[in-house]
């Protein structure tokens, strides 16, 4: 493979972005559980529970936007936003985990059509459909993302169909319910697994709200956009509102079609009540097919963008790309981990954390766009504003959102992103592009300084050895080096004042700059500076003026005593000063 690409096929806002996400929006449950969801909290309570989840995914929606169209985004979609905003310790910590959880979504998707294959063909062997599937999307997204979106087209078509047979029956009479009469809020009877021993209302958003979580399926593609700024928001945004529509119409066709018993007891109801059942069925499949094929296209790119920044072991192999920039490596290694997941044959007890890591992902895209509008950098100036409050309610609603749908496993998904972030933080990663953190100390700095500034009455109790040792002989500096340590170790601080005549490529300048550095590597605090003048009670002078405005103002001066006539005469104007 080679790691230079000679030609990268780039993508549109639509077949890049609006298509992939569309489709995942659209899935399984829009098919298999809407019924459902009406049937437990009648036509309101599931037009709430559709408001509810989207009003989440589209504050972090608008926050995303908000900074890709700020940022040059690279190859990875959440994870280069995480990473180029706080770093790729912080970018990893959620790259890693939801990379893994991508592949367990694969494996769930594959099942997911395996049993509406065995629907329409029971006697096949369900192991033998799913080794087949698998093939099939892995040969389609390893030959070329462009062959994966175009398959994405015919899927589209299928279900854009399965839909038009819903309004088909609509428009034949099938919404036999008067509105009036129409179910219009549930009695949360639950479902039958449970024997129908009762519900709520945050029980069904559980269940529904995994169908409103595909809108990262675009930005995955972030490095293969013609216009990344533009598509990513663009693309995201009528996918959400393209895809709310479709559910809020169908939950009112499904409330006026059939009754509340029919929708609690039959997962097939739309099956069984649309124009066309086989089409439906089609649908079905194709939306299993189309999300599969979504995200195992993702996850490797997601693999392939922590390769190029070393964040991942054997990094050099998983970001090697085909002639034709395909990231073949990655998906190598995604397929092996899809085929591993499948190996498991059931995976419910820990399918929660995908849907969990979305929420963690989504929680993060608005921290970061609150802590960028917080700090009000100029180089925060996106295209694409969003207001104070729209991060807020994202943060806030995702974090809730997750903690409704599983307590436990919630707790577990943030344990697993601390512990990812503590080994990479351990690992010396070097971020190849500025971030905020930089920004946001200067600003806790900025905060510090003015709370602190006047506050004479905090001075004594607050006390600390911080030093401005004046140098004229660096290798006098270095005999001190020690006992200076000494005094500034554990908190205090030690400011090198070089004190030379102007002269360039200045010796002392090179040699306080190692000094400086040295001190830091041993734990104490150090900077430097140079005073041009060849009187130096003056430079120690003027040096000791200019710092008492500094946050970490000089309190001692160490000078080193001279063997001379005239050093007491020298440094009297320096001891007057400082008193």
């Amino acid at each position: 493979m080679d790691n230079q690409p000679k030609t990268i096929k780039k993508f549109g806002t639509f077949g890049g972005v609006f298509t992939p996400t569309l489709l995942t929006i659209l899935g399984v449950i829009m098919y298999l559980r809407m019924g459902w969801v009406v049937g437990n909290a009648g036509l309101l309570g599931a037009w709430l529970i559709i408001i509810v989840s989207f009003l989440i995914t589209l504050c972090t929606a608008l926050s995303m936007s908000a900074i890709t169209t700020n940022i040059r985004i690279g190859a990875g979609g959440a994870y280069a936003i995480i990473s180029q905003a706080l770093g790729l310790e912080v970018g990893g910590s959620l790259g890693i985990p939801r990379y893994i959880s991508q592949g367990l979504a694969v494996a769930m998707y594959i099942f997911g059509f395996r049993e509406g294959w065995l629907g329409i063909f029971p006697t096949h062997d369900p192991f033998l459909v799913d080794i087949a599937v698998f093939l099939f999307l892995f040969t389609i997204a390893y030959i070329s993302a462009n062959l994966a979106i175009k398959t994405q087209y015919v899927i589209m078509v299928v279900i854009i169909l399965s839909l038009v047979s819903i309004v088909v029956a609509a428009y034949n009479g099938s919404m036999e319910i008067p509105t009036s009469e129409a179910l219009s809020w549930g009695s949360f009877q639950g479902s039958s697994e449970n024997d129908f021993s009762g519900s709520n209302f945050w029980i069904v958003f559980a269940v529904f709200f995994p169908a409103a979580t595909g809108i990262m399926a675009g930005a995955n593609m972030s490095g293969e956009l013609k216009e990344p700024k533009r598509s990513i928001p663009v693309g995201t945004l009528w996918a959400i509102g393209v895809s709310f529509i479709i559910y809020m119409a169908l939950a009112y066709w499904l409330a006026r079609t059939a009754t509340e018993e029919e929708l609690l007891t039959n997962y097939n109801i739309i099956i069984d009540k649309a124009f066309n059942g086989p089409l439906i069925i089609a649908g079905i499949l194709g939306a299993t097919f189309s999300s599969a094929l979504a995200s195992i296209v993702g996850s490797s790119r997601i693999l392939f963008a922590m390769g190029e920044h070393r964040v991942l072991p054997y990094s050099n192999f998983l970001s090697g790309q085909s002639a034709n920039g395909q990231p073949r490596n990655a998906m190598i290694v995604t397929g092996v981990l899809i085929f591993a997941t499948m190996l498991l044959r059931n995976i419910n007890a820990i399918a929660p954390l995908v849907t969990l890591f979305f929420l963690v992902t989504y929680a993060m895209i608005n921290i970061v766009v609150i802590i960028e509008q917080r700090l009000g950098l100029i180089s925060y100036r996106p295209l694409f504003k969003v207001h104070k409050w729209i991060p807020w309610l994202g943060l806030i609603s995702s974090v809730l959102a997750m903690f409704i749908i599983n307590p436990t496993i919630s707790w577990i998904t943030i344990f697993i992103v601390f512990i990812v972030y503590w080994y990479l933080s351990k690992q010396n990663l070097e971020t190849p592009f500025e971030d905020v953190r930089s920004g946001l100390f200067v600003s806790f700095a900025e905060w510090a300084a003015k709370h602190t500034w006047g506050m004479k009455s905090m001075q004594q109790r607050a006390w600390k050895p911080n030093l401005m040792v004046p140098v004229r002989d660096i290798v006098g500096a270095k005999g001190n080096f020690q006992f200076l340590r000494n005094i500034a170790k554990p908190k205090g601080s030690i400011k090198l004042l070089g004190i030379e005549p102007f002269c360039e490529n200045s010796k002392l300048v090179k040699e306080l700059d190692k000094l400086s550095e040295t001190f830091v590597h041993k734990g104490v605090f150090s900077s430097w500076t140079v005073i041009n003048t060849e009187e130096f009670a003056k430079g120690v002078n003027y040096g000791n003026q200019a710092l008492k405005g500094a946050f970490f103002r000089p309190n001692i001066i160490f000078l080193n005593l001279q063997d001379h006539d005239d050093y007491e005469n020298e440094i009297r104007p320096v001891i007057k000063e400082s008193i």
